[in-house]
């Protein structure tokens, strides 16, 4: 049996009591930056983390009152990209994205002073020490949730500002489900999460402009039983989109009932179809 956590690299909630398949997974909602790292950031703009999915562990707060389990990190992103391949290839070739270490923000502006930048012996520290207790707690949980209920859901919580030029030339919509075009999950279950988020009347894409990062792709596995979805929301659903990036309690109660309606449905359909 996996015990609930506190540990150095993520905080687990509800893994021991789950009376469901359904784990949903937070890999951006870390702050922790280690000072001697946050000392060579290239300004006070890049040490105030503009690209952390914020207070997103917070919104998903009420997962293990579904009896699924909640995994979310505690180390920014700008340590290790938690969802980016170990190996650093490009999950959009030929597209802008942001790296296993990244080295720019989604503005485009450098996270490092100049000659500041991590090394690759950096890189590969830093995979060890932080993404590959992450993944491992992960593919635990997963096996877990197969062995006890025939089958694993996973759900890849993500948030970002509404405006990334670099990403898209157009506002973001408020809700975009990634399910890898298809493969990583049973497109039937994919299709009752997102009529629940287009029933909501937030606007809502699916594979567009994101289809799922690294985690959705390389979890989802609907032969092996794992099925895996990514939810990129807009934060202008839920806070303040500009530092202190401020919760916004009236936006959040509002959207709460959303995501809930959302995880029953990828639950619920999983009943028809493990």
């Amino acid at each position: 049996m996996i015990a609930d956590r506190d540990g150095p690299d993520f905080v687990l909630r509800g893994a021991a009591a789950a009376t469901s398949p359904l784990l949903v997974s937070v890999p951006h909602t870390g702050t922790e930056i280690p000072p001697e790292l946050a000392a060579r950031f290239a300004s006070d703009a890049i040490r105030a983390l503009p690209d952390t999915d914020w207070h997103l562990h917070r919104l998903y707060d009420f997962v293990p009152e579904l009896g699924a389990t909640l995994l979310a990190a505690r180390a920014s992103r700008y340590v290790v990209d938690l969802n980016r391949p170990a190996d650093g290839h490009a999950l959009y070739p030929g597209r802008a994205e942001t790296g296993l270490v990244p080295t720019t923000t989604f503005a485009g502006a450098a996270i490092y002073r100049a000659g500041e930048e991590p090394t690759p012996e950096e890189i590969a520290a830093r995979v060890a020490r932080h993404w590959q207790p992450y993944h491992a707690m992960l593919r635990a949980l997963l096996d877990d949730r197969v062995a006890r209920f025939g089958h694993a859901l996973l759900f890849e919580a993500h948030s970002i500002v509404s405006e990334v030029p670099r990403f898209s030339a157009e506002r973001l919509p408020g809700f975009m489900l990634g399910d890898v075009d298809g493969t990583s999950c049973d497109p039937a279950r994919a299709d009752a999460v997102f009529e629940v988020l287009r029933a909501s009347g937030i606007s809502a894409s699916r594979n567009l402009p994101f289809k799922g990062g690294h985690i959705t792709r390389a979890y989802g596995r609907p032969a092996a039983r794992v099925h895996a979805l990514q939810l990129e929301m807009s934060q202008r659903l839920y806070l303040d989109e500009s530092a202190p990036w401020l919760w916004r309690d009236d936006l959040a109660a509002r959207l709460r009932p959303v995501l809930r309606a959302a995880l029953i449905a990828f639950t619920a359909s999983s009943r028809s179809r493990s």
